[in-house]
């Protein structure tokens, strides 16, 4: 069988082999690198993507062999650090994934790397601590502290000497606390009332807070209730919730992954047997039941019934519309909005959910920037990657400014303020769904 230069096929996803006890082996490891990086050398269409794979053609091109076999194996981490497994290189990019032959899978590829690496121990304390979004927004939003957190991130002298102990670039967007998260602003519902189903939707959804929309914007949450109620649609919340696994799982530390999922899993499998819908107002949230899970445990009863019953807030929406059920009693226009399609979002393969649901509202305008704004959550925070960071947003920034729009903003909210730190123009984005809100008038 001759082999086939592309594929014209849809991407087909295998299941993260993390068991396997050569997921871990040193040489095979190196080996698949090799393998994978050679292909991707030869290719070179991803270059625009992230800072991995200029990172890798550079090693490549300052190579005496000028080829990946003239790359010492201790400088693949350079590329393996500079990914923060957008999954836009597979989703989007890369001819050779499977059923291709060549059966390339860059972002697993990477992830297999960062396991090992961190089963080694080749781990900054300040990354352990960055991805405990649990314990640093719980001792965080104590109300003093909130304060005291907030008033220290926007002082530049003591944002400086963090940098130089910590690690954490000084000119990095930090998120506020809050001391009322947006847990005990809705608080847990337990409405007895059946939805209305429509199409694939059952009427009535639960939300996954998250430790950012809990911890740092619970305003974005409340307009979400708003406007899910607003479209009576009922609403709840897990009875008890963790961080999805998602910083965790980008760090490598795939046991606190586990450990995340073996709390979250069984709420939320709970509340679809009580007929509930899932949904989060995160992007990579959502990615994460819906896709990163059920690849971990593709046998897993309880994680396949929530992946299957887990929506993109706007993918709800829409459906509901679509069958007649979403109200377009819309108040003010919004004019002209930039939108930043999420990388997250995009490669949940819904379609532009978000766009269709703004544009419902009349004499609305939304210009799509497809394109990543290299925050990741932690990326952009980081002293040695947030000059790459700053490298990727300005594409993103450059359209948003080219606009002209009334508003700007990303499902990602991370995204947005990233955005806005490139900016520094003083305009502040607004989630889409504060926006929506904005648009009922409610």
């Amino acid at each position: 069988m001759a082999v086939r230069e592309g594929s014209l096929e849809a991407p087909t996803r295998h299941p993260l082999d993390w068991r396997n006890p050569d997921f871990l082996n040193e040489a095979s490891l190196f080996k698949e690198m090799e393998r994978v990086f050679d292909i991707c050398h030869g290719c070179r269409r991803c270059v625009s993507l992230c800072q991995s794979f200029p990172a890798l053609f550079d090693l490549v091109d300052g190579s005496s062999t000028l080829e990946v076999d003239g790359v010492a194996k201790t400088d693949y981490w350079q590329v393996v650090d500079n990914c923060y497994l957008c999954d836009l290189c597979y989703m989007t990019k890369c001819p050779y994934v499977p059923p291709h032959e060549w059966n390339l899978d860059f972002p697993h590829l990477m992830l297999r790397a960062k396991v090992y690496k961190f089963k080694h121990g080749d781990t900054k304390f300040r990354d352990r601590v960055l991805t405990s979004t649990d314990l640093v927004g719980s001792l965080a939003g104590i109300p003093v502290v909130a304060q005291v957190v907030n008033a220290v991130n926007q002082m530049k002298p003591v944002r400086k000497a963090v940098e130089s102990v910590a690690e954490i670039h000084a000119d990095a967007w930090l998120p506020e606390f809050h001391s009322k998260p947006l847990r005990s602003r809705l608080t847990r519902k337990t409405w007895k009332v059946e939805g209305e189903p429509a199409g694939r939707s059952k009427g009535k959804v639960a939300l996954f807070a998250t430790c950012y929309m809990n911890r740092n914007e619970p305003g974005i949450g409340e307009d979400f209730a708003a406007v899910y109620e607003h479209n009576g649609i009922p609403i709840t919340l897990a009875e008890k919730e963790r961080c999805c696994g998602m910083p965790k799982l980008e760090l490598g530390d795939l046991e606190a992954v586990i450990a995340a999922k073996d709390t979250n899993i069984p709420q939320l499998a709970r509340l679809v047997d009580e007929g509930w819908d899932l949904t989060a107002l995160i992007p990579s949230c959502v990615l994460m039941f819906k896709q990163e899970l059920p690849l971990m445990f593709p046998d897993d009863p309880d994680v396949l019934k929530v992946k299957n019953a887990f929506f993109d807030p706007f993918e709800y929406l829409m459906l509901r519309h679509k069958e007649g059920k979403l109200k377009t009693d819309f108040k003010t226009s919004l004019g002209k909005v930039a939108y930043h399609a999420a990388c997250h979002q995009r490669v949940q393969n819904i379609g532009q959910k978000t766009r269709e649901a703004l544009a419902l509202v009349p004499d609305t305008v939304i210009d799509v920037i497809e394109r990543c704004s290299g925050h990741d959550g932690t990326y952009a925070v980081k002293k040695e990657s947030h000059q790459y960071a700053m490298k990727i947003v300005k594409p993103v920034v450059g359209r948003v400014q080219q606009a002209k729009a009334d508003h700007y903003g990303s499902d990602c909210a991370m995204a947005g303020h990233h955005i806005e730190n490139a900016m520094k123009d003083g305009r502040a984005p607004e989630h889409p769904m504060t926006l929506l809100r904005k648009a009922y008038g409610i």
